[in-house]
């Protein structure tokens, strides 16, 4: 299994997998504090929701180690800034200020780093922040693919001992988080149950994280697949090719809305005109309570040159304005199941996703 988020046992760096790099090229970036962690996450070196929030624990606690010697009103200072600078990487996954608050009220039990072992406490909780995603990235498999198997065979979809093809979108898997994968995770546990017969992978425009990233996680796992272009999955659905969507996400509303990488919520559409069931994984971190619905969520604006190209491979007319949101919003009323850690969830979801 693939490993994005790789801490050093100095404490001193964190080596983060350059996903803008790969399928050509399999090479490290160093990250020692919370500048070049934070820029890292902007320039999407690292990316997934649950990956964005443990790559931004590890700098905040990076950070920390590196002003150890600072006078207690400068350390103080230090952490607000790098708490600052990590939260306006990126806007839309909750799980990174997720992840910070966390740590935030570990320096807060520390006096805010008056006691000893403020340093030492942050980093046990980046370690046991990640520790947590590898496993709960584990039971999202299990549960989603009992929760989607239980759905389709109630429905007459399919008969004991078969098979399925799922579609998915953008990337889900070990790249994404701690490790293991949301949505990758239930294809994973549907493969290994002998329930799993084919991935359709949509390319996922702009930035080709399905073509690019999901392909090569389905080419290590030995799964079969099909790169689609985005616009062909209607077509797909057509012509019975594919029996569920599965999808992860970046923050899901307390109402059940779910913002996700731009294309999911046309996959939506197209899975609900063709009968076809919609999957959420993502675990409970996810879960925003306090965003009430869909409206509320900010998304993320791209530079518009990820659209248009470089010089000298341009894709547009010359000028061509561009919309470039890195995200999209489905409305609840075209999810079929929310799968977390916890098994099949409904909203309205609580401001405490632990209490589910």
């Amino acid at each position: 299994m693939v490993e994005a988020i790789i801490p050093e046992e100095t404490r001193e760096a964190v080596r983060l997998l350059d996903q803008r790099l790969l399928p050509w090229e399999e090479r490290y970036l160093t990250v020692r504090e919370a500048q070049d962690t934070a820029e890292a996450i902007r320039q999407m070196a690292v990316r997934g929701a649950p990956a964005i929030g443990i790559a931004a624990a590890y700098g905040l606690a990076l950070h920390m180690g590196r002003r150890k010697g600072l006078p207690l009103p400068d350390r103080r200072r230090a952490f607000r800034e790098a708490y600052r600078l990590l939260a306006e990487s990126r806007p839309t996954a909750v799980n990174l200020f997720w992840a910070l608050r966390r740590l935030a009220q570990v320096w807060e039990a520390y006096g805010e780093g008056e006691r000893p072992g403020a340093v030492d406490a942050l980093w046990e909780e980046a370690r046991r922040l990640h520790e947590e995603d590898r496993q709960q990235n584990r039971r999202i498999g299990q549960q989603g693919a009992e929760a989607l198997w239980a759905y389709l065979r109630g429905r007459g979809a399919v008969q004991e001992g078969g098979r399925i093809a799922v579609y998915t979108h953008c990337n889900t898997g070990s790249l994404a988080t701690g490790g293991y994968g949301t949505a990758f995770s239930i294809l994973r546990q549907l493969w290994q149950e002998g329930r799993l017969s084919h991935v359709y992978a949509g390319e996922t425009r702009p930035r080709f994280q399905g073509g690019r990233l999901t392909a090569w996680e389905l080419q290590k796992e030995g799964i079969p697949f099909t790169v689609v272009v985005d616009s062909a999955a209607g077509a797909l659905m057509a012509q019975g090719k594919v029996q569920a969507v599965v999808v992860g996400a970046d923050r899901i509303a307390r109402n059940g809305d779910v913002a996700n990488k731009i294309g999911t919520y046309t996959l939506a559409v197209l899975a609900k005109a063709h009968g076809i069931p919609f999957v959420v994984a993502a675990p409970t971190s996810t879960l925003d309570g306090d965003t009430p619905t869909g409206e509320a969520i900010p998304i993320e604006e791209r530079d518009p040159e990820e659209v248009q190209g470089k010089e000298p491979c341009r894709y547009l007319a010359p000028g061509a304005p561009v919309w470039n949101p890195a995200f999209d919003v489905t409305p609840a009323s075209l999810v079929t199941l929310w799968i977390t850690e916890k098994g099949s969830v409904k909203p309205p979801f609580s401001s405490n996703p632990l209490s589910l």
